[in-house]
Protein backbone atom coordinates (compact mmCIF):
# COMPACT_ATOMS: atom_id res chain seq x y z
CA UNK A 1 0.00 0.00 0.00
CA UNK A 2 1.40 3.41 -0.97
CA UNK A 3 2.21 5.59 2.05
CA UNK A 4 -0.01 8.41 0.81
CA UNK A 5 -2.97 5.99 0.92
CA UNK A 6 -2.37 5.08 4.58
CA UNK A 7 -4.37 6.72 7.35
CA UNK A 8 -2.23 9.04 9.51
CA UNK A 9 -2.28 6.60 12.45
CA UNK A 10 -1.31 3.67 10.22
CA UNK A 11 -3.09 0.39 9.61
CA UNK A 12 -2.71 -3.32 10.38
CA UNK A 13 -2.24 -5.43 7.23
CA UNK A 14 -1.00 -8.99 6.75
CA UNK A 15 0.37 -9.23 10.28
CA UNK A 16 2.27 -5.92 9.99
CA UNK A 17 1.46 -2.41 11.09
CA UNK A 18 2.13 0.18 8.36
CA UNK A 19 2.73 3.73 9.55
CA UNK A 20 3.39 6.73 7.26
CA UNK A 21 6.00 9.34 8.14
CA UNK A 22 6.78 12.52 6.20
CA UNK A 23 10.36 13.77 6.58
CA UNK A 24 10.42 17.41 7.65
CA UNK A 25 13.31 19.87 7.80
CA UNK A 26 13.54 19.33 11.58
CA UNK A 27 14.25 15.61 10.97
CA UNK A 28 17.35 16.30 8.88
CA UNK A 29 20.93 17.35 9.39
CA UNK A 30 22.64 20.20 7.53
CA UNK A 31 22.85 18.07 4.34
CA UNK A 32 19.08 17.48 4.17
CA UNK A 33 19.45 13.80 5.13
CA UNK A 34 17.53 12.34 8.09
CA UNK A 35 19.66 12.55 11.22
CA UNK A 36 20.35 8.98 12.35
CA UNK A 37 18.74 9.30 15.80
CA UNK A 38 15.45 10.39 14.27
CA UNK A 39 14.89 6.90 12.90
CA UNK A 40 14.46 5.86 16.55
CA UNK A 41 11.70 8.46 16.91
CA UNK A 42 10.02 7.19 13.74
CA UNK A 43 9.99 3.57 14.90
CA UNK A 44 8.88 4.53 18.43
CA UNK A 45 5.85 6.33 16.99
CA UNK A 46 5.08 3.33 14.81
CA UNK A 47 5.21 0.94 17.81
CA UNK A 48 2.88 3.21 19.78
CA UNK A 49 0.39 3.40 16.90
CA UNK A 50 0.52 -0.38 16.41
CA UNK A 51 -0.51 -0.84 20.06
CA UNK A 52 -3.23 1.77 19.61
CA UNK A 53 -4.55 -0.05 16.51
CA UNK A 54 -4.68 -3.22 18.61
CA UNK A 55 -6.83 -1.35 21.14
CA UNK A 56 -4.19 -0.45 23.75
CA UNK A 57 -3.18 3.04 24.79
CA UNK A 58 0.13 3.31 26.59
CA UNK A 59 -1.22 5.91 29.02
CA UNK A 60 -3.94 3.46 30.09
CA UNK A 61 -1.40 0.63 30.38
CA UNK A 62 0.90 2.80 32.53
CA UNK A 63 -2.04 3.79 34.73
CA UNK A 64 -3.14 0.16 35.16
CA UNK A 65 -6.50 0.73 33.49
CA UNK A 66 -6.26 -2.42 31.34
CA UNK A 67 -4.48 -4.71 33.82
CA UNK A 68 -1.70 -4.22 36.34
CA UNK A 69 0.23 -1.00 35.68
CA UNK A 70 3.32 -1.68 33.61
CA UNK A 71 5.75 0.05 31.32
CA UNK A 72 7.34 -1.05 28.08
CA UNK A 73 11.08 -0.42 27.86
CA UNK A 74 13.53 -1.04 25.08
CA UNK A 75 15.89 -3.75 26.26
CA UNK A 76 17.89 -4.21 23.05
CA UNK A 77 18.08 -2.82 19.51
CA UNK A 78 19.91 -4.02 16.44
CA UNK A 79 19.97 -1.27 13.80
CA UNK A 80 21.02 -1.09 10.17
CA UNK A 81 21.21 2.16 8.25
CA UNK A 82 21.06 1.14 4.60
CA UNK A 83 20.11 4.22 2.55
CA UNK A 84 19.43 7.86 3.43
CA UNK A 85 16.01 9.43 3.68
CA UNK A 86 15.75 13.06 2.64
CA UNK A 87 13.61 16.07 3.39
CA UNK A 88 10.06 15.71 1.98
CA UNK A 89 10.32 11.92 1.55
CA UNK A 90 7.19 10.01 2.43
CA UNK A 91 8.25 6.88 4.32
CA UNK A 92 6.45 3.84 5.64
CA UNK A 93 7.45 2.17 8.91
CA UNK A 94 6.50 -1.51 8.95
CA UNK A 95 6.29 -3.11 12.38
CA UNK A 96 5.87 -6.84 12.83
CA UNK A 97 6.06 -8.96 15.98
CA UNK A 98 8.64 -11.73 15.56
CA UNK A 99 8.46 -13.37 18.98
CA UNK A 100 6.24 -12.88 21.98
CA UNK A 101 7.32 -14.32 25.30
CA UNK A 102 5.87 -14.06 28.77
CA UNK A 103 7.45 -10.66 29.49
CA UNK A 104 8.90 -9.42 26.19
CA UNK A 105 8.12 -8.74 22.55
CA UNK A 106 10.68 -8.88 19.76
CA UNK A 107 9.71 -6.70 16.81
CA UNK A 108 11.11 -6.20 13.36
CA UNK A 109 10.77 -2.65 12.07
CA UNK A 110 11.57 -1.58 8.52
CA UNK A 111 11.58 1.96 7.17
CA UNK A 112 10.87 2.13 3.44
CA UNK A 113 10.67 4.77 0.78
CA UNK A 114 8.48 3.11 -1.83
CA UNK A 115 10.15 -0.30 -2.41
CA UNK A 116 13.57 0.79 -1.08
CA UNK A 117 14.51 -0.36 2.42
CA UNK A 118 16.31 2.51 4.17
CA UNK A 119 16.59 1.31 7.76
CA UNK A 120 15.91 -1.88 9.72
CA UNK A 121 15.65 -2.53 13.43
CA UNK A 122 15.11 -5.57 15.59
CA UNK A 123 13.78 -4.30 18.89
CA UNK A 124 13.31 -6.22 22.12
CA UNK A 125 10.65 -4.61 24.30
CA UNK A 126 10.37 -5.74 27.91
CA UNK A 127 7.41 -5.26 30.24
CA UNK A 128 8.33 -3.83 33.66
CA UNK A 129 6.49 -2.94 36.84
CA UNK A 130 8.21 -1.52 39.90
CA UNK A 131 11.54 -1.86 38.06
CA UNK A 132 11.15 -5.63 37.62
CA UNK A 133 10.14 -7.81 34.68
CA UNK A 134 6.39 -8.34 34.52
CA UNK A 135 4.34 -10.77 32.47
CA UNK A 136 2.58 -9.21 29.53
CA UNK A 137 -1.16 -9.13 30.11
CA UNK A 138 -2.81 -12.04 28.32
CA UNK A 139 -5.03 -9.66 26.33
CA UNK A 140 -1.99 -7.86 24.89
CA UNK A 141 -0.19 -11.14 24.10
CA UNK A 142 -3.30 -12.55 22.42
CA UNK A 143 -3.89 -9.47 20.26
CA UNK A 144 -0.24 -9.34 19.23
CA UNK A 145 -0.39 -13.02 18.28
CA UNK A 146 -3.60 -12.45 16.30
CA UNK A 147 -2.06 -9.38 14.67
CA UNK A 148 0.78 -11.53 13.37
CA UNK A 149 -1.67 -13.37 11.12
CA UNK A 150 -4.26 -10.69 10.31
CA UNK A 151 -5.23 -11.02 6.63
CA UNK A 152 -5.60 -7.96 4.43
CA UNK A 153 -9.25 -6.82 4.13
Amino acid sequence: MAPEALPAQGVLRDGRHLFPIRVYFEDTDFTGIVYHANYLRFIERARTEMLRDLGFHQGAIHAGETADALFFVVARMQLEFLRPARMDDLLTVETQPLRISAAAIELEQIVRRDADILFTAKVLIAALADGKPRRLPREIRNKLELGRSTPAP
